[in-house]
């Protein structure tokens, strides 16, 4: 059985680095891993794959960076012409990227089997260009593992037939759980000179939250407040770095005293920081996921969330970009009143043998 894993951006590779190694244990799976290059840094690649012991990718598409449109189309140019030369079996699909959507529609069109991992999430908000894929992707897929129960609750009501449908778990958490040991190895708590517990982390890289001048400015008043009773540690997404110049406000962060403002870091740095920080503060999903199993208050500086299990049994708050809510909540995780959660059922380190074992019986 031949299959083709779809890479596009780097949460990508967190998600598809334990599919891959259990597939390493099937000799009749033969499985090539395919990266669309629709987000690509040479430097950071180099440095996730590092981290993940995830094998450079068989396949390249060059694709790079563009408007949806224009980068949903040039995936699928290039994935074309891959599947007429590779004839797959099966294209194993992660997420909610743009490079998720493209591949979906080729393989579906050629009649390839598809199997997305991290089906069902759904924010019921259709202005996240994510959702989009999430929707379009789960209604071509044969094959739709879920992380949640909610997700398979959504795709019922969608129409899509139960048996279809796979409760698996997270893997998302496989990559945590295997990488957590060797993760506490890193250095940057001393290179940052951080003590554990000292600190909040913040990651802010959502278009709706740094593109929109207004709600930037939001975000950044209340962190001016947030600072001043804790260090915050803000590895500085490259969107973001953007928006803080052309919408002048380079200075006014500047200005913040308490803030630590870091380069795009690896996994491994990362998920350091993120296990001994105080708290989190995020618009990203996965980072709703890996707080909960590590027991780390997690504020959500969104509306709403795709992955409603995280505030459930989790550690994950709703903020949105309301300064005194961040800032009401904030407080109460500093006066020892943060939200305590439990691990939410098949987050257990083995939803990629799940997976796997699935693909291998069909």
């Amino acid at each position: 059985m031949k299959v083709i894993n779809v890479v596009g951006a780097r949460p990508n590779f967190m998600k598809i680095a334990p599919i891959v190694r259990e597939m390493d244990k099937y000799e009749c799976l033969e499985h090539i891993l395919l990266h669309t290059e629709q987000h690509y840094d040479d430097a950071m690649s180099k440095v996730f794959f590092e981290d993940l012991a995830l094998p450079q990718p068989d396949i390249y598409l060059g694709v790079g960076s563009g408007s949806h449109a224009v980068q949903t189309a040039k995936v699928m140019v290039e994935f074309e012409k891959v599947l007429n030369e590779r004839k797959p079996d099966l294209v194993v699909v992660v997420g909610d990227v743009n490079s998720t959507l493209a591949c979906s529609l080729v393989a579906a069109k050629l009649g390839v089997k598809i199997a997305h991992v991290e089906a069902g999430l759904r924010s019921f908000d259709r202005s996240m260009p994510e959702e989009i894929n999430r929707i379009v992707t789960d209604a071509l897929s044969d094959l739709l593992f879920t992380t949640e129960l909610s997700a398979n609750q959504n795709l019922e009501r969608e129409g899509i037939q139960k048996g279809k449908i796979h409760f698996v778990g997270n893997v998302m958490i496989d990559t945590l759980l295997y990488c957590i040991n060797k993760a506490q190895i890193s250095s940057i708590m001393n290179t940052l000179n951080l003590a554990v517990g000292d600190f909040a982390l913040l990651t802010l890289h959502r278009p709706s939250n740094v593109d929109v001048k207004e709600n930037f400015e939001e975000i950044i008043s209340a962190l001016e407040i947030i600072q001043q009773q804790i260090k915050i540690v803000f590895p500085l997404h490259p969107r973001t770095r953007a928006r803080l110049s052309e919408f002048g406000m380079a200075e006014q962060f500047a200005r913040m005293t308490n803030f630590v403002v870091t380069e795009p870091l690896g996994y491994l740095d990362f998920l350091n920081l993120e296990s001994n920080c105080k708290f989190v503060l995020t618009d990203s999903g996965g980072l709703q996921e890996e707080t909960t199993v590590l027991g780390i208050p997690c504020l959500t500086l969104r509306e709403n969330t795709e992955r409603p299990v995280t505030i459930t049994e989790g550690t994950n708050t709703l903020v949105g970009i309301d300064p005194e809510k961040i800032i009401e909540e904030s407080m109460k995780i500093l006066s020892g009143e943060g939200k305590s959660g439990r691990i939410p059922t098949f987050w257990d380190g083995k939803a990629a043998e799940r997976i796997v074992e699935i693909i291998h019986q069909r």
